[in-house]
């Protein structure tokens, strides 16, 4: 006589949680940037702002949102959320990765672009970091 055995079922103790973290947390992410995109187009359209500090708002506004990504996806980690950090930091670079390149019709590396790629990664990194010790 065979035993028949139920499934097994992603649970609230697997991968299943990290992963719907990792995403929210992005997703999040990218709401932040948009947010903080035209807020920038604003104080550019209406203050004196020069456009020369538009790349360093930029750069500064995608670093403080995937912080947040990161700072979930390491929430919800029972362990290493700088990994799980990074994870969401390197997704997040990916996808900015994707719309530059959609954006421009083509990819031509140059330091800044690789800068605020790298820049993405470590701050996921250290909002991993962070959120690992502010446990949900």
């Amino acid at each position: 006589m065979r035993h028949h055995t139920k499934p097994e079922t992603p649970d609230e103790t697997g991968l299943a949680p990290q992963i719907k973290a990792l995403a929210t947390g992005v997703l999040a992410a990218y709401a932040l940037t948009v947010i903080a995109l035209i807020t920038t187009a604003v104080l550019l359209t209406y203050t004196g702002l020069p456009e020369s500090a538009v790349p360093i708002l930029v750069t500064i506004a995608c670093v403080l949102s995937v912080g947040v990504a990161g700072f979930d996806a390491g929430r919800a980690s029972t362990e290493k959320g700088w990994l799980w950090g990074l994870a969401a930091g390197g997704i997040y670079a990916v996808l900015l990765l994707c719309v530059l390149v959609w954006a421009a019709g083509s990819f031509t590396p140059d330091v800044r672009k690789i800068t605020l790629l790298l820049l993405s990664v470590a701050g996921g990194g250290v909002g991993g970091m962070v959120g690992i010790n502010f446990k949900k």
